[in-house]
């Protein structure tokens, strides 16, 4: 977890290069300082506003009573605990990026941390969040571990993320917007590497059944995933295992 300010200036990540382990750590956070500012920004006008849609159908899908506590995980500038506010929900967001959280509106506690190790108790929340960052995770399955850990038996998840869709024209349209479209807007309104890079994240990713696998052999055996807007986003919902 770094204490120090958000990076200044452009990005230094090498949107030609995919890092693992602490050199992504390192990486992911300094991009994020960077780009945190015009953020919100870029992702409206990158996917249409459709991103609003997706945050309120995924913390709809929680179904989780109200004043249930939901950590927001890479909750970035706050986005999803507004919407979670929205809904009745008492969010809390977490992030590694504090630049992300120095530009934050939201009037949920936020705090700086490392997702694959959450300053939380065990079973402490009801619910738990997390709005296109699991390809920026330097290991997903110890996050799915670390999920099941903090929430409670009977509580849900809810985790978006980017897709491919399976139709092949569809599927060509999208690798041509998200490939080169989405890298142009970037550059022209926050840092041009960094949406080089962020496309080229997916490659991250495992396949759709491994993912949803792998969040069932954590502890959330009715895991389902659901592909949203002709199959550009995808949402994945569970419930925490009881005993």
């Amino acid at each position: 977890m770094s204490t120090g300010q958000p990076a200044q200036g452009p990005t230094t990540i090498d949107p030609d290069h995919l890092p693992t382990g602490d050199e992504k750590v390192a990486a992911v956070r300094s991009m994020f300082d960077a780009i945190a500012p015009r953020y919100d920004l870029v992702n409206r006008i990158m996917t249409f506003r459709m991103d609003v849609g997706w945050r309120r159908r995924a913390v709809h899908r929680l179904a989780l009573a109200p004043r249930s506590v939901v950590v927001d995980l890479a909750c970035g500038t706050g986005d999803l605990c507004g919407e979670l506010a929205r809904q009745g929900i008492r969010p809390v967001g977490v992030d590694l990026s504090f630049g992300m959280l120095a530009a934050a509106t939201t009037a949920a506690p936020v705090l700086q941390g490392d997702a694959l190790v959450l300053p939380l108790p065990a079973g402490s929340v009801d619910g738990a969040t997390c709005g296109f960052a699991l390809r920026n995770l330097v290991a997903l399955e110890p996050f799915f571990a670390e999920l099941a850990r903090v929430v409670r038996p009977g509580g849900r998840i809810a985790l978006l993320e980017v897709a491919e869709p399976s139709q092949p024209l569809m599927r060509w349209g999208h690798g041509i917007y998200f490939g080169h479209v989405v890298p142009w807007i970037g550059g022209r309104l926050s840092d041009a590497a960094a949406y080089r890079y962020l496309p080229r994240s997916v490659a991250y990713l495992p396949e759709p059944a491994e993912l949803v696998d792998q969040l069932r052999r954590a502890g959330f055996a009715d895991a389902e995933r659901q592909l949203l807007s002709g199959g550009i986003a995808q949402l994945l919902v569970a419930t925490r295992d009881r005993p």
